[in-house]
């Protein structure tokens, strides 16, 4: 049923969304388990959230890019840049520059997809937007979250971050 489904999805420009408040501008190292060329590639997720009463009259997409400019205070090096050292050597720039944002529209509900909201997704590429150079790994936005309102009020939100930053920090914030 989804793979027959016509839709419209209209998209504003990608924007950087920044940390809300200053952050330090430091060097992270990234350590030689994290520094594999292997590891070098980034990581799609794809969510899908009913609407939830909580949220009668709030735009979802305010909500997250606030959300998300307070939340990089403390999580303030996925705002930066990955950058190659000596040696190939991969480390993190903090410079607070930011994080990719896509805020998007389609006309569809949650409900025509049918029975197709796993993978392989038929329908991924109409909905999900690839910035242009957003793929590279050097001096890139670490993180691009897009936030996609379906009609009747269900929002899908769609993130890609690096495989070896993402692991790092959950490492390090749960070891």
């Amino acid at each position: 049923m989804a793979q027959s489904l016509l839709f419209k999805v209209k998209r504003s420009e990608p924007e950087l969304i920044s940390p809300s408040k200053p952050t330090p501008h430091e060097i992270k190292r990234l350590s030689d388990i994290d520094d594999q060329q292997s590891l070098r590639f980034h990581v799609p997720l794809i969510q899908f959230y009913n609407y939830n009463p909580i949220m009668e009259g709030k735009d979802p997409v305010v909500v997250i890019r606030k959300a998300l400019a307070k939340t990089l205070v403390f999580y303030y090096p996925l705002a930066g840049r990955l950058r190659e050292g000596p040696g190939r050597k991969l480390m993190v720039d903090c410079t607070g520059e930011g994080v990719l944002f896509i805020e998007a529209d389609a006309d569809v509900t949650l409900k025509q997809f049918g029975d197709a909201l796993h993978p392989p997704f038929p329908c991924l590429g109409e909905l999900i937007y690839d910035v242009p150079g957003s793929s590279d790994v050097l001096n890139t936005p670490l993180l691009l979250i897009q936030v996609l309102s379906l009609s009747l009020t269900h929002v899908c939100m769609r993130a890609h971050t690096l495989f070896m930053i993402l692991f790092s920090y959950v490492l390090f914030i749960f070891a």
